[in-house]
């Protein structure tokens, strides 16, 4: 059974007080989101009805169109929250400028933790599910995560081709390159259900850290073996 309607008003008195106004309920809000979430797992977006959400999020129909138009903008709610939960500063870690290796290790390591991690895998699942259907659904998905961390890399690869560490011609597919590597064969093995559990710690590492020695053999400048050369003399000089 659902619950009253609490974000309808009586036109004539307007909002109650000390509510919030119409689709204005955080917490409300919230609650909507978490059916739908349940309901897209266990339905997958082609079969999952609004119906479906509104009796898994306690809610009355009046209440979640209050909220979201529709199906399909209730998943991209979804999608977006889920994002910034997920991905939230891992960004941040492109803002060092010492290590450039070690840089990009942290960060891919980051990254081919989140990618391959089970809230990941299934979102993306469904995106591609829906895909099909509604293509621009898709492509908004891409332009507001995936495509926004491209750029991102793309600008760090660029700053350090300015300090001279790294000599490219295309850095747009650098920037492609050195993610798959950091993923090589987890993110197909993931999303395929061919693995049952996400990769382990150390098994990233190795790839990743392998990934970002191909990319830095390819595209490394003298001074970059320089720099890294002079780094493992005074490492060693300390120890």
């Amino acid at each position: 059974m659902t619950e009253p309607d609490k974000d309808q008003c009586d036109p004539l008195d307007g909002p109650r007080r000390g509510r919030p106004a119409a689709g204005q309920d955080p917490v409300k809000r919230s609650q909507i989101i978490e059916g739908a979430r349940r309901v897209f797992i266990d339905k997958g977006f082609e079969a999952a009805s609004m119906n479906d959400i509104t009796r898994e999020a306690g809610v009355s129909k009046g209440t979640i169109y209050v909220y979201f138009a529709n199906k399909e903008e209730l998943f991209e709610a979804l999608i977006e929250e889920e994002r910034g939960t997920i991905f939230k500063n891992m960004y941040d870690l492109l803002d060092r400028a010492d290590d450039l290796r070690e840089t990009l290790v942290k960060f891919g390591k980051v990254l081919s933790l989140k990618i391959t991690s089970a809230k990941v895998v299934q979102a993306q699942r469904t995106v591609i599910g829906a895909s099909d259907r509604m293509p621009e659904l898709g492509a908004r998905f891409y332009e507001r995560g995936p495509k926004r961390g491209h750029d991102k890399v793309v600008a760090f690869l660029n700053a350090a081709i300015e300090r001279g560490l790294l000599e490219i011609d295309d850095v747009d597919l650098a920037a492609y390159q050195f993610t798959e590597l950091c993923l090589a064969g987890l993110f197909r093995q993931c999303i395929f259900a061919y693995r049952t559990k996400a990769p382990s710690q150390a098994e990233i590492d190795h790839i990743v850290r392998s990934g970002v020695g191909m990319l830095l053999k390819a595209y490394g400048t003298e001074r970059l073996a320089t720099e890294e050369s002079t780094q493992t003399i005074a490492l060693e000089a300390k120890s």
